[in-house]
């Protein structure tokens, strides 16, 4: 995920476990440090990026608090699924299509439900 972008909006960050909110912050800070120096040395191109980085450190603070206090929700854990073995090409494509079908069937189910 960038920092300073639109990938980091509130709703992306109500997915995003504690832990990984206080790594995202540290990611943040560390940006912020770099283009601050960059500024002072004059080699910093984009101004507008110490905008949207700052921005972002606030957004992460906002959720860390909010959840603190019970305004929203901490999202439930969720299991790291197990490696994989490496498929090869022709079973990545076999497996799509298998998948195709149950989709389908998950439209009509949806459409049943109207």
């Amino acid at each position: 995920m960038a920092v300073g972008s639109k990938e980091l909006a509130s709703t992306e960050l109500d997915t995003l476990e504690a832990d990984r909110l206080v790594e995202e912050l540290k990611k943040a800070k560390e940006e912020l440090f770099n283009l601050r120096f960059q500024s002072a040395t004059g080699q910093l191109e984009s101004h507008g990026r110490l905008k949207a980085v700052k921005r972002d450190i606030a957004r992460i603070y906002t959720v860390i608090r909010e959840r603190e206090l019970g305004i929203r929700a901490t999202p439930a854990p969720v299991e790291a699924p197990a490696k994989a073995e490496k498929k090869s090409r022709s079973s990545k494509k076999d497996a799509a299509k298998s998948e195709a079908p149950a989709e389908d069937a998950a439209a009509e189910t949806a459409e049943e439900t109207k």
